[in-house]
């Protein structure tokens, strides 16, 4: 077996880690993501890297790995690689796109019940040696509209649980018709956006990160919701206009929000962080020991078949090197 080697940029550790290190040569450097001009320099010497959202694989930083055959992604979004500027240099490009989606869902619940019960400020409440039970009548699930933007994998779970609670489920997803497999199963209708926005009690956000969907929510779309809504994103931070959000808050609007995910992160302090109707947590709605394990183990099994010469399971754009491109050897 060649002596690869491969790059850790981020807090990446498990026994799947340690079987890679087993096989080959791993250089782990969990802090290296917050130095791109480090990576471009160290990346050179690599065949294989692997991240998960903060690391920034820009063409540039791709364009100087002259040795590298695979760069694996720990998550879902790739918005953070330039996977066009690796497949052009015949570079696989693999993520885990169903290994954390329960994780997920289960997290938008939580904080879907956290906004509703007011958990967070009665919490803190009590702890502050008070029992204003008063202030903290919340409202049930039960009945209730949950509006799905994206019904892809956590989308989907999302809304499977959703229906379990018997909530009414109205979705929108560009991709998808009403007689759609997933549409179904969830027991979802398929609807317009403004519909949805007018009729849902709560809106989750599962959409990815592109330049159409780039503050996606903004003041006129908070505008379009009920002034009773709760709103969720669990997708990127950058879907999301924190100052619209803001604003919407303050002006009654919508009645409150959970962030798993922000537009910087971690982010600069802003007024969400003193309102007692919003629930934020640091990303990490896919951060259980079940959905991590699951991860790790995807990734470093590709990396280990793609180094080994055969396919990987998860690739999005090829699963092997692609020989048509150009690309050094290790010697």
């Amino acid at each position: 077996m060649k002596a690869y080697k491969i790059l850790i940029t981020e807090k990446i550790e498990g026994k799947w880690i340690e079987k890679l290190k087993s096989m080959y040569s791993v250089t782990y450097k969990p802090e290296l993501w917050q130095y791109p001009e480090k990576i471009k320099k160290e990346i050179v010497d690599y065949s294989a890297v692997i991240i998960r959202n903060q690391t920034k694989l820009t063409k540039d930083v791709i364009n100087e790995a002259g040795k590298l055959k695979i760069i694996g992604r720990s998550g879902a979004g790739l918005d953070n690689v330039d996977v066009d500027a690796a497949s052009d240099l015949g570079i696989v490009v693999i993520n885990t796109p169903d290994q954390n989606s329960i994780s997920v869902a289960e997290h938008t619940f939580g904080m879907m019940l956290s906004l509703a019960r007011k958990m967070a400020p009665a919490n803190q409440n009590v702890k502050d040696g008070k029992w204003e039970r008063q202030k903290f009548i919340g409202t049930e699930l039960y009945g209730k509209t949950l509006g799905v933007i994206g019904l892809g994998r956590i989308g989907f779970k999302t809304a499977l649980r959703a229906h379990s609670f018997g909530m009414k489920i109205l979705a929108h997803d560009k991709y998808l018709n009403s007689e759609a497999t997933v549409i179904t199963q969830s027991h979802a209708k398929l609807v317009e956006l403004e519909e949805l926005l007018k009729k849902s009690d709560f809106v989750s956000c599962h959409i990815p990160l592109t330049p159409d969907t780039k503050h996606f929510f903004d003041y006129e779309r908070f505008c379009q919701m009920k002034s009773t809504a709760f709103f969720l994103n669990l997708s990127r931070g950058e879907v999301v206009n924190e100052k619209d959000l803001i604003r919407a808050l303050k002006n009654g609007k919508i009645r409150g929000a959970g962030l798993d995910v922000r537009e910087n992160e971690p982010p600069e302090s802003t007024q969400l962080s003193d309102m007692e109707n919003t629930i934020l947590t640091p990303h990490i709605a896919a951060f259980t020991e079940e959905a991590q394990e699951r991860v790790i183990k995807a990734v470093c099994k590709d990396i280990i078949s793609v180094l080994e010469g055969k396919s990987a399971k998860n690739f999005v754009n090829f699963s092997k090197p692609n020989s048509s491109k150009i690309f050094k050897e290790e010697q």
